[in-house]
């Protein structure tokens, strides 16, 4: 199968290594040293106290280079999507399958959305509606990525906890091509099974995304940090319960207790979140997929979410000052 990972970062990368391993024909999309790194020595996974090494990939910088592909992955941050939309036209054939990783609350949220609400753009992570017009949502499938991982050095991935990637089709049916895309994933050695309620599996992922991701990012701090400081912890609980009321109000159900999604963080460990690695290297923030389209949501639902909306002010302004500072804040070790 021809596959195409566009974002070969810590996860389509993770990716691309174990799909490749598998036998399929993989592509990455990926830039600068990690790039080179991969061009000259492949792809490299490490899993605990193994090593995988995928050193078959095509890598490129450019989307044009490549043809039509069985399945696109698409692996981008939410906001590096739309420089690269038009370009992606190259890689779709008459059935090719897009596969959407993207944290948080997507373009196409309410596309084939049974509802109230059914063809509303979600301006703050579609300003305009661009994906929303350019893409067809017939040709899109759901997944949520459960992994921990990060690029530890150009073109080496470490793997740090979880395998799971549940996809589901729009409409909820279960067709033959997310079938297809399901044993695919199992074939690589993932766990990806079919749901038919991706908006749910959605929230059910972003309860902590939009929780953890900036209060880490505020804080300098990891998983497990936030989940055992008291102050820390309530936060997080203030937050996931305004966040619920809006996810409710769309139709979402959260199969389960906030405790538990609250303790699934503890377990991780010294994760550092996506978040804080972006800004530790001074990178963009994923910011509104996370944060901003929620607070969105609640306005066009009228749910108040007055502590979602201070911590969205605060890391905005973060966001503002490690660009416009071209600030970049290094990890800093205790030993």
């Amino acid at each position: 199968m021809k596959v195409c990972i566009v974002g070969a970062g810590a996860i389509g990368g993770y990716m691309a290594v174990r799909i490749a391993n598998a036998g399929h024909n993989v592509s990455v999309i990926a830039r600068g040293p990690h790039l080179a790194a991969i061009k000259d020595r492949g792809m490299k996974l490490i899993e605990g106290n193994d090593e995988f090494v995928a050193d078959n990939l095509t890598a490129t910088e450019f989307v044009g280079e490549l043809g039509p592909m069985d399945v696109v992955l698409l692996a981008l941050k939410a906001h590096q999507i739309v420089p690269i939309v038009n370009d992606m036209s190259v890689l779709l054939g008459p059935n090719t399958v897009i596969v959407t990783l993207q944290n948080g609350i997507p373009w196409w949220y309410f596309q084939n959305f049974a509802g109230d609400y059914a063809n509303r753009v979600v301006e703050t992570v579609d300003p305009g509606g661009l994906l929303f017009n350019s893409i067809d949502p017939d040709r899109l499938i759901g997944c949520i990525a459960y992994p921990a991982t990060t690029i530890s050095k150009p073109g080496v991935i470490q793997h740090i906890e979880g395998n799971r990637f549940p996809v589901g089709e729009l409409s909820g049916m279960k067709t033959e091509r997310v079938q297809m895309v399901s044993d695919l994933f199992a074939e690589s050695g993932f766990k990806s099974r079919i749901i038919d309620d991706i908006r749910s599996e959605i929230w059910l992922k972003l309860w902590g995304n939009l929780t953890f991701n900036p209060i880490s990012a505020l804080t300098h701090s990891t998983l497990v940090d936030i989940c055992q400081f008291p102050l820390t912890r309530q936060l997080v609980a203030t937050m996931m319960t305004e966040a619920q009321t809006v996810g409710e109000r769309l139709g979402a159900h959260f199969r389960i207790p906030m405790e538990k999604r609250i303790a699934g963080a503890e377990s991780v460990g010294k994760h550092k979140t996506s978040m804080l690695q972006d800004v530790e290297a001074g990178k963009a923030i994923e910011i509104e997929s996370m944060l901003g389209a929620v607070i969105e949501l609640a306005e066009v639902t009228g749910v108040q979410t007055p502590t979602l909306r201070a911590i969205y002010a605060c890391v905005s302004l973060l966001d503002k000052t490690l660009s416009q500072e071209k600030i970049i804040i290094k990890g800093i070790s205790k030993e």
